[in-house]
């Protein structure tokens, strides 16, 4: 036999069946069987700059062509010109479910970005482990824990931010989790560890997979999501939006745009001089910000503390403000976790911080001392204490007990303690006060007249111990500033901070309190 008489295969591969492969992988699973649902490729194309995607891995598992891109989009594309990294879960390739490429596709990208320093925004849409290959994507070096910990190697040094369009389920629930940011699609979106039938099973509770983990539980009860939007297209755009107020990863800072006015500019009766009269802080924050930039962030949860980013006379700074329209302001455990994850996340990408106090002190009583709220209130001070960006704080009335620490008092160098002419610091109120220094000589006063007035006196004198005259003569405060002055003397303040850099040799972080 000589070498004509073998059949040669060609070696070149076929050319149409490469395309043909190609084709299939991008137009996935049927869309027609999610009819409430944008497609995972219009997704993309909401998020990015139009025609900037790279994609890598299309013909994964092509081979057999049973599962089209193995599930799962990966590559790098362009937000108003900034290079981001994706993961877009395909729901119509079996459910967005991970099986071995599935993991070794966004392992890659992770790694990229790591390597790179690139944002990440992941589009996530998946029932979890793909059971059928469980070995490929459960025990493995290159399985889903190496995910889990790419993920957190790259936390704090890029932004991450998530689109929950459908279910994250099981182990792939920590996704999101290690996130910056989560908006989740009301009616689809969801996270758990374990399905409502299998809860049934282990615990014998029967529920909906909405009351147990549907968007608007987990925006207002777990506060593992941070907004609920109608439709897929929304949280994408709010994903983008949300990345024009960070840089790129934590070497640099965020960019700065053209100064615009408040929203509004009159200041009369926003802040009432009585203590106990409540009102939405967010009127406050509306008067010094660029008009329409506050991004507001876990609006639905804990919503005695408010915090968002927005610009500042172009600058992007984190808002912590207490919220007195809601349980009068105090500090519950779940709001010391919001503001302390907030200011974490601020810390990290060099976004200065702005304190906006209005608080009575930590709530207390048997149930939340129950709940931690010692150990709670230590997260707080220990994230604030530790965040090294320029910090300002501004007393807008009450500014009483531990509260006052933990939204930045001057122990804790603020560049500036600022005063509106209605704030007060103290241990206490001056009637509270009254009450606990003489509580056994009030007893002791049968005639109402005469208690009355002994409590009076008592509470006058109280008062001119924590006026804002001897605030400002003690250096307790540095300046006290009329309310339609202090955006300009914050915009001033943080001219000041420019050249504010991070100090080198620093510990890496410290031993957060649980």
């Amino acid at each position: 036999m000589t070498a004509t008489d073998l059949e040669i295969p060609d070696a070149a591969p076929d050319v149409d069946e490469v395309a043909r492969a190609q084709e299939t992988a991008r137009r996935g699973g049927d869309p027609a069987r999610w009819p409430d649902k944008l497609p995972v490729r219009d997704r993309l194309a909401v998020l990015f700059d139009s025609g900037s995607f790279v994609e890598d891995g299309l013909l994964a598992t092509a081979a057999d062509g049973a599962l089209p891109a193995d599930g799962v989009i990966t590559g790098v594309g362009r937000v108003e010109g900034r290079p981001v990294a994706v993961i877009a879960h395909d729901f119509t390739v079996k459910a967005g479910s991970w099986g071995e490429l599935t993991c070794e596709k966004q392992i890659r990208i992770l790694e990229r970005a790591d390597r790179d320093l690139l944002p990440v925004v992941y589009l996530v849409d998946s029932a979890g482990g793909r059971l059928t290959d469980q070995m490929g994507f459960f025990p493995g070096r290159r399985g889903a824990s190496a995910i889990f910990h790419l993920q957190v190697r790259l936390s704090g040094r890029v932004p991450q931010l998530c689109c929950l369009h459908g279910p994250s389920a099981a182990g792939g629930a920590y996704m999101p989790a290690f996130c910056d940011w989560v908006g989740m699609v009301e009616g689809n979106g969801s996270m758990y560890l374990a399905s409502p039938r299998v809860a049934e099973k282990v615990t014998g509770e029967r529920t909906t997979l909405e009351e147990m983990g549907g968007a608007m539980m987990h925006a207002t009860v777990s506060g593992c999501g941070d907004e609920v939007f109608d439709e897929d297209w929304q949280a994408v755009a709010a994903a983008r939006l949300l990345l024009s107020y960070l840089p790129d990863d934590f070497r640099g800072t965020s960019a700065r745009a053209e100064p615009a006015a408040p929203e509004r500019e009159d200041w009369a009766d926003v802040v009432p001089a009585d203590p106990n009269v409540g009102y939405d802080v967010r009127d406050v924050v509306d008067r010094l910000v660029d008009a329409g930039t506050f991004f507001e962030i876990k609006a639905r949860w804990a919503q005695e503390m408010v915090v968002g980013l927005a610009r500042l006379a172009g600058r992007v700074v984190g808002i912590v403000a207490n919220q007195p329209s809601v349980r009068s302001g105090a500090i519950f455990v779940d709001s010391a976790d919001k503001a302390a994850r907030f200011i974490s996340l601020c810390d990290a990408f060099n976004v200065p911080l702005v304190f906006l106090q209005d608080v009575p002190g930590f709530m207390v009583g048997v149930e939340v001392e129950r709940q931690g709220i010692i150990r709670h209130g230590a997260k707080l001070i220990a994230a604030m204490s530790s965040a090294e960006v320029p910090k300002y704080t501004v007393v807008l009335r009450k500014a009483y007990a531990a509260g006052f620490y933990a939204m930045c008092a001057p122990g804790f160098e603020p560049r500036a303690t600022l005063a509106l002419p209605t704030a007060t610091i103290g241990p206490m109120s001056a009637e509270a006060s009254v009450n606990a220094v003489y509580a056994n000589k009030i007893a002791a006063i049968e005639d109402e007249a005469e208690r009355a007035a002994f409590v009076a006196a008592r509470t006058v004198e109280q008062r001119a111990d924590i006026n804002l005259l001897r605030m400002g003569s003690d250096l307790i405060v540095d300046a006290v500033v009329q309310p339609d002055r202090l955006r300009a003397e914050l915009a001033a303040r943080m001219v000041d901070a420019d050249r504010w850099t991070r100090q080198p040799g620093r510990r890496h972080h410290l031993i957060s309190p649980v």
